[in-house]
């Protein structure tokens, strides 16, 4: 990381304490110098940044969010900030102009097995309805049965969608939390449609009681 991605990461941490008042809370475990998939519900195209901004600084260094390239590529700003500052593994979402974009668990495990740990987002797109989380998608599964010793951290991020309301152009200062729950991992022939139930259940556990 440059100088200026450095700057310019800190200056971003920094923007969404301001405004967030971001909050960790390490209920079923504590940030360690282990390799984690984080994965996470979704509302929101800065979900990642308050994951990313409450590891500390240690764990931060090697830990990759994974992202839609359509969105992060859409402009030299956004380049700059997924390729540079956050260091995105950024997925072709559309399959390429041809469909023969390389396969998006397979770029996952390869930054695994390069040593990183990954933040990730189940549902694949972002929760814009009014149920709590999306199906997830079998990425996930097929990442764990491709990397069996990895930590799997359930995340739930609180609030960030009412920072930002939709149709709105003004953040609402808002306090979010972000509390990381219980490791786990596949069991041995654990079939596809369990673990996902359990992730799922796991991440909603987190959730904080309706209102």
């Amino acid at each position: 990381m440059t100088w200026l991605s450095r700057l310019v990461a800190r200056a971003i941490i920094l923007f969404a304490q301001m405004l967030t008042g971001m909050q960790a809370r390490w209920n079923g475990c504590m940030p360690a110098a282990v390799q984690r998939v984080y994965f996470a519900n979704h509302s929101s195209h800065g979900d990642f940044v308050l994951i990313w901004g409450c590891l500390p600084p240690d764990l931060r260094a090697v830990t990759r969010p994974v992202a839609g390239a359509d969105y992060w590529e859409a402009s030299p700003v956004r380049r700059f900030i997924g390729r540079d500052v956050f260091r995105a593994l950024l997925i072709d979402r559309t399959g390429g102009r041809d469909g023969t974009a390389p396969d998006p668990v397979a770029r996952m495990e390869q930054a695994l097995r390069a040593g990183a740990s990954l933040i990730l987002f189940p549902e694949g797109t972002r929760n814009t309805t009014d149920e709590r989380l999306l199906p997830f998608k079998s990425g996930v599964f097929h990442l764990a049965r491709a990397c069996p010793d990895i930590e799997f951290v359930p995340v739930w991020i609180d609030n960030l969608n009412r920072v930002m309301p939709k149709g709105e152009v003004i953040p609402v200062p808002l306090l979010c939390t972000v509390t990381f729950g219980t490791p786990l991992r596949l069991q041995p022939e654990e079939p596809k449609e369990s673990f996902l139930s359990r992730c799922r259940q796991q991440l909603l556990a987190l959730a904080p009681a309706l209102e």
